[in-house]
Order: structure tokens, then C-alpha cells, then sequence
């Protein structure tokens, strides 16, 4: 995997100094719609893919498989507008809400997180968990 630090990058300074990024260089980013709550996918972003969706209101990915960005909407119609944009307490993972045109998935789903859900309904007995 090739590390995405060395790409030059726009992103302010300041922003880009309290960034923990993953040993290639990498922030995970959350697409959550905007009105509903609904997390839709986790894409990855580098310091330029965060540039661009904070300045051109289009969520712009680092793709791992390919190694180029890409701005979710350009081949497949299904946009993402950027609503939003939130860095966790740990700075290292971005919230970005977003109004969703279509699709998230690639797989022509509406979310990433539908097809295989693991536990449903909390599923534990309310009497064991830590208070």
C-alpha cells in the first residue's frame, strides 16, 4: 500500500497538524446522512480528499484499491452532499453528514451496513451490563 503522505496537499496547516492518521497515511471517514442518522459507508480520506470535501461540498475519497481519489457521485450518479463535516475527539476519524442521492453502495444498496447485521436490537439482558 502506498503511503498518501507524501502527496502534496491544500488542507490548512493547523487542521492537518491535529490529524492522527493510520501508517499510510489515511483518516477513516463515516458518511452519516444528515437528516435521518442513517450511516451509510466508511470510506478513507488523506489530507487532499478532506481538502476537497470541505471546499467543494462533494465527499472525496482515497481509494485504497485504485490509488486515486474519487468523488463519490462522478461514475455512478449517486452524490454525496456535504452537509457537515466533524473530526472526533481523538482526531483520528471524521464524521461527515451528508444529503444522499441514491445509493452509498457499491453494491447498489442504500448503505454499507444493511445486508449483514450481527446483533439486532441489543440482544443482551439489561441485568448484566455495566451500570
Amino acid at each position: 500500500m502506498t503511503s498518501t503522505s507524501s502527496r502534496p496537499s491544500r488542507l490548512d496547516p493547523e487542521l492537518a497538524a491535529r490529524l492522527k492518521r493510520s501508517a499510510d497515511g489515511l483518516l477513516p471517514a463515516i458518511a452519516q446522512q444528515y437528516d435521518t442518522g442513517e450511516v451509510l459507508m466508511l470510506g478513507w480520506m488523506d489530507d487532499e480528499a478532506l481538502h476537497r470535501t470541505l471546499t467543494t461540498g462533494r465527499c472525496t475519497y482515497w481509494s485504497r484499491s485504485r490509488q486515486e481519489y474519487w468523488v463519490k457521485g462522478d461514475t455512478s450518479g449517486h452524490f454525496q452532499w456535504v452537509k457537515s463535516v466533524a473530526l472526533d475527539c481523538d482526531a483520528d476519524t471524521v464524521l461527515v453528514k451528508v444529503d444522499q442521492v441514491g445509493a452509498a453502495c457499491h453494491t447498489g444498496a442504500r448503505t454499507c451496513f444493511d445486508t449483514d447485521v450481527l446483533l439486532k436490537d441489543g440482544g443482551c439482558d439489561d441485568s448484566t451490563t455495566d451500570q
